[in-house]
């Protein structure tokens, strides 16, 4: 599937960019009433009530027939039954969407109520059932019965939850982050998060959208809509949540379990080309790096601080995996010597006291004069960095005065106007840049990152490359509800027949034939006992054997039914796991990591979302603790890492088609692969086969 037809995308611009907002309800309508108030909202408000005269001194209609024109949009603030027949009544007029406040729906078990929600909208667009609603703070249009923390804004970032409580807090946030629209999903029961977010992507005083999503209705439309919003330069920065769930199979291999949902949902995010954050203040941090500058090119960083300790301690934090260096969710942060020109400048001004050096203590023998931090700010600025940050924390406005601060301030706007350069500040501490200031910073250009530790992931973050627009997962298909183990012996048959070179070796049913089996095998050899998806944990493996030592081994393995009797691998450069699998929500994965029986102890791998080429192959084998020694560590021999990218391909080819019915491909595993300075070896092998006549049709995909 490559996302929806444009002919099935609805319209949510009327609902959104309402003119005219018809409530039903009590108290709840009287919120949306007062919000939109606050808000400053200039279109029409209509109350819609049998009973009373007014809500909120503002005249109530009796009945839908009885106003004056066709709302834009309508909020919900009814119980659950009676809004079947007002959601039927508002897609009869022409309604631009709705917002069902009410819950009681499929999230509390009653699925017929909430397909008679939908029967009842028809193409009517509705938001929930159970949401929360959303608010515009571009035009002042709040469908939302609660407190808020926004302001108005001529443009800003879109936030986008599954969480009602999530965006709530969201919008408390005093970071100067400008937020143009909240909007809550609810129970994405017509209208689902990638239609919102795709109207929302669709105004151009939207710069870029925050999400917060448990589940993808449709992984397909995800990307096709990240796709969309990337053609406009606009990015995405997602919270996933539920990713600690163990996956249903993760006994069955140690693909699967290595692979499990937090590896498949990053992937797949990754290469939707969506910024995943590990929570709200770095998803937060980095919107406000996407709204001022856009993605950062590279995360090549100067940085002028007046004291040592901070050049310290951010030089680094800047090294710290996770923080500065946030691995294949982001760039590593580095930092660029300082061209000799501007070294040179740099002495004139702050004179010989002062080491040159990046990150730059400039001390604070200038402090106070505009002209000479300018002058320092500049030299640390141009195209050998891709961002240039100053390290400040504000005094507190209750207790102080910042006046001594603001030649700071202007000199950091000048120098980044005349080089053209991205500029940030960066608090040691959250606190260090008040709301206030932030807000100020942000008009000038100036991105103000909250705290050290949070800021400097950010950039990382944002300076991670977008993936060629236009992927789109393979299909998925429902987890299946039977499974079948391939024996070694015969998934190495089908390996051998993808091209992918297994040791010479011959099946035996039982001991009686083991030395039939043997015969021309050259020694020494290994003895496998077939039938377990785990053999060296059932001992059900021997190694370095002779023809006459294989009866015995054979007598030890109780549990084989059936052996493999294999010619015996010579050692290798390095040992990978390579395995792919189904995935109920994302289609199918790619596993790559460090093999042996040691791989879920040292859980050094990558997980990638199928399809993917040779390149990305090898851009993720790159990206494993284990690479350097595939390179040649210290002396030691590269191995042929051309071979192995060969074998992934080759299994991943193996998935691209699912028979409608009958037996099917579930999951291939190859632990190890035996890489030599030439060739790679499937050493062991494990398949796994769905029976796709008796999969159960029409389950839920809907992910972790």
């Amino acid at each position: 599937m490559d996302g929806r037809q444009p002919e099935t995308i609805r319209d949510l611009s009327r609902l959104f960019r309402p003119r005219s907002i018809v409530v039903f309800g009590g108290w709840w309508a009287e919120n949306v009433i007062a919000q939109c108030r606050k808000s400053g909202f200039d279109g029409n408000i209509w109350p819609v009530h049998p009973t009373r005269t007014s809500i909120s001194d503002v005249p109530c209609f009796d009945s839908l027939a009885a106003l004056p024109g066709v709302p834009d949009a309508a909020f919900l603030g009814i119980n659950r039954h009676a809004v079947i027949d007002i959601a039927r009544d508002l897609a009869d007029m022409g309604c631009g969407g709705g917002v069902c406040f009410a819950s009681g729906f499929a999230e509390t078990g009653d699925d017929d109520l909430q397909a008679a929600l939908v029967e009842a909208a028809g193409n009517m667009p509705l938001l929930g059932p159970n949401c929360y609603g959303f608010l515009n703070y571009l035009d002042g249009a709040m469908l939302w019965p609660d407190q808020h923390g926004g302001q108005p804004v001529d443009s800003g970032i879109a936030i986008i939850s599954q969480s009602s409580n999530i965006a709530i807090n969201i919008s408390m946030q005093a970071r100067g982050l400008p937020v143009a629209y909240i909007a809550c999903v609810g129970n994405q029961a017509q209208t689902t998060l990638s239609d919102m977010a795709r109207t929302l992507l669709a105004d151009e005083r939207v710069t870029a959208a925050g999400i917060y999503v448990e589940g993808f209705i449709d992984p397909a439309d995800f990307a096709a809509m990240a796709s969309e919003a990337a053609a406009r330069g606009k990015s995405i920065v997602a919270i996933k949540s539920g990713k600690t769930e163990a996956s249903a199979q993760a006994a069955s291999s140690h693909t699967a379990a290595l692979a499990g949902s937090a590896a498949a949902s990053a992937a797949f995010l990754a290469q939707c080309g969506v910024i995943e954050a590990n929570g709200p203040e770095d998803m937060l941090e980095t919107l406000k790096i996407l709204h001022c500058h856009g993605r950062i090119d590279g995360a090549r960083l100067s940085a002028m601080c007046c004291s040592g300790g901070e050049a310290g301690l951010i030089a680094d934090l800047a090294a710290t995996p996770g923080i500065g260096d946030t691995g294949a969710m982001g760039r590593a942060l580095s930092w660029p010597d300082i061209p000799a020109s501007h070294a040179t400048d740099l002495s004139a001004v702050l004179g010989p006291l002062v080491t040159i050096a990046n990150p730059l203590d400039y001390h604070t023998f200038i402090w106070g004069d505009e002209d000479k931090m300018m002058q320092t700010f500049a030299a640390m600025m141009g195209d050998w960095v891709d961002m240039s940050v100053l390290v400040i924390d504000f005094p507190r406005a209750d207790r102080c005065s910042d006046a001594a601060w603001m030649p700071a301030v202007a000199a950091m706007r000048r120098a980044g106007e005349m080089t053209g350069t991205r500029t940030a500040m960066l608090g040691t501490l959250a606190e260090g840049i008040s709301d206030a200031w932030a807000g100020q910073l942000m008009d000038q250009g100036i991105v103000p990152l909250c705290g050290f530790e949070h800021g400097l992931r950010a950039i990382s973050l944002a300076a991670r490359p977008v993936p060629n627009a236009g992927w789109t997962p393979m299909p998925a298909h429902p987890a299946p509800l039977n499974r079948q183990l391939v024996d070694e012996a015969d998934a190495k048959t089908m390996l051998s027949a993808a091209g992918i070179a297994v040791p010479a070796g011959r099946k035996a049913r039982d001991s009686s034939d083991l030395a039939t089996a043997a015969a021309g095998l050259q020694t020494p050899l290994v003895l496998k006992g077939l039938g377990h998806a785990h053999k060296s944990e059932a001992g059900l493996v021997r190694l370095s054997l002779m023809p006459d030592e294989l009866a015995d081994a054979a007598a030890s393995m109780t549990a084989a039914s059936g052996f493999l009797v294999e010619e015996m691998a010579s050692p290798p450069v390095a040992e990978m796991l390579i395995g792919v699998q189904r995935d109920p929500v994302y289609g199918a994965t790619l596993t790559i990591g460090a093999g042996g029986t040691a791989a879920e102890l040292l859980r050094d791998v990558v997980t990638l979302v199928l399809p993917v080429d040779a390149g990305q192959i090898r851009a993720a084998i790159d990206r494993l603790t284990l690479a350097p020694l595939l390179h040649g560590y210290r002396g030691r021999p590269a191995s042929d890492i051309d071979a192995a990218v060969d074998v992934a391909v080759r299994l991943t080819g193996i998935l691209d088609e699912i028979p409608d019915s009958g037996p099917a491909i579930d999951e291939i595993e190859i632990n190890p692969l035996m890489l030599g300075q030439a060739g790679a070896t499937a050493v062991d092998a494990v398949i796994w086969m769905r029976d796709t006549a008796r999969d159960e049709p029409g389950q839920d995909k809907a992910g972790p």
